[in-house]
Formats: structure tokens, sequence, C-alpha cells
């Protein structure tokens, strides 16, 4: 289970370099990445009540998943309580 760490040498780090700056380079290129000029585009204007609906959903997946969170911080409360009184009981029996 342990992990082997290695040591970051020279080459390495400049090998780590050259591979960002090329990824840099490669994702800089805005014809390339596939983004046309801001002023090009046709934008069509939304009004906000045909946003309304999916803001709503949104907001209720939200509440949700904060209910679903406060469940599972329970569970995970319930579970560090009785790790730590099996970790006692193993400490007490050696």
């Amino acid at each position: 289970m342990a992990r082997r760490i290695r040591k970051l040498t020279p080459r390495m780090l400049r090998r780590m370099v050259l591979q960002e700056r090329r990824r840099l380079r490669e994702t800089s290129d805005p014809v390339a990445a596939g983004v046309e000029d801001p002023e090009k585009v046709s934008a069509e204007e939304v009004d906000a009540d045909e946003l309304a609906g999916s803001l709503e959903k949104d907001i209720d997946y939200l509440k949700a998943l904060k209910i679903h969170e406060r469940r599972l911080r329970s569970k995970l409360k319930r579970v560090s309580e009785a790790k730590g009184k099996l970790k006692r009981r193993l400490i007490n029996k050696i």
C-alpha cells in the first residue's frame, strides 16, 4: 500500500515543462481550438421567463443534493464513531 515517491530530477522537470509548454501552445491557438471571432457569431436574445424553468430545476436539484449530503454526513458520523470504538477496543485488548 505504500506509495513509491520518485525524486524530481532536472531532466524530468525539463521534460514536464516542455510538455506543458507544447500543450499550452496547442490550446492557445483560437482557430485550432475551434473558437470563432465573437463579433462574427450571431446570437439571439432570450427572454428571462424562458430560462426560469431551467433555473427552478437547478435550485430544486441543489436542495435535493443538500438533503442527500446531510444524510451521508450522518452516516459518516456513525461509521466514524463505530470505527473509533473498535480502535479503542483493539488497543485495550493488545
